[in-house]
């Protein structure tokens, strides 16, 4: 079932407009708006009032018209550049895109009835032909291949599989988790740090392995610091840290490990 394409005369204000214009062969960029206005007040007089929504707009475009009428007697505005300001552009911009529209609904309904003039059959094919390849010429398909080329070609490949690995992802291996108990290290570290009187960060690192031991043990060490437990220094950028222990001594605390 085709699509009905339907255009009235003047289906609309806009319509009625535009057919002013082309009837009275005036330029659409400079419309003469008291001649237009006049004619247009004049067809909608003789409009039926029975539909108010079609009148409505009809009521409206005309009241546009005599407030661009208006504005057209009085001096023109100007713009912050000095530019005066047409009271019509907006008017003729709406004229232009219903304008182009239209042209656009008469070329798709020209296309709609040499549509209906064409008739299509089922493909008919017989299944043997649809089914026939066109036999491989070997001698053909390898005519002037050197083996340069197929190197060049081996490449291309090799490079294209690389292009699709991704640089860093490719790289990860498995996440593992490490097992740190943040009550017992704490406890070491600052043991350690009790009993050696006086030593360096690194060598409370390199007590255990693991990042997770190492962070632990930094922010033990920075705890101790707050309670006044121990001293830290760095003499220079990435040096050594060296810790010294100010608080007081736990005998107890002493007698459990032995780190030497």
């Amino acid at each position: 079932m085709g699509i009905p394409v339907k255009l009235q005369v003047f289906e609309g204000p806009l319509d009625l407009l535009l057919h002013l214009i082309e009837k009275n062969k005036v330029n659409i960029y400079d419309i003469p708006i008291v001649e237009i206005t006049d004619q247009y007040m004049e067809y909608i007089s003789g409009l039926p009032g029975e539909s108010l929504d079609v009148m409505s707009e009809f009521l409206v475009m005309a009241a546009t018209l005599l407030d661009i009428k208006s504005r057209m007697l009085l001096p023109p505005e100007v713009t912050e550049e000095g530019e005066e300001i047409d009271p019509r552009e907006e008017l003729v911009q709406k004229l232009l895109e219903y304008k182009m529209y239209k042209y656009m609904s008469y070329e798709l309904r020209e296309r709609q009835e040499g549509a209906a003039l064409h008739l299509y059959r089922e493909a008919s094919m017989p299944e043997e032909v649809l089914a026939y390849r066109e036999p491989v010429d070997v001698e053909k398909l390898l005519d002037g291949l050197t083996l340069g080329k197929l190197h060049a070609l081996f490449r291309e490949i090799l490079r294209r599989q690389e292009d699709r690995v991704d640089p860093v992802r490719s790289r990860f291996g498995s996440v593992r988790k490490e097992e740190v108990d943040l009550t017992e290290t704490m406890r070491l570290v600052e043991q350690y740090i009790t009993q050696k009187k006086r030593c360096t960060f690194r060598e409370i690192v390199r007590l255990h392995r693991g990042k997770m031991y190492t962070i632990v043990t930094f922010l033990t060490l920075l705890e101790l610091m707050k309670e006044g437990k121990v001293e830290a220094e760095q003499t220079d950028t990435f040096s050594d840290i060296r810790i010294s222990f100010t608080g007081k001594e736990d005998a107890e605390e002493l007698s459990m490990l032995d780190y030497d």
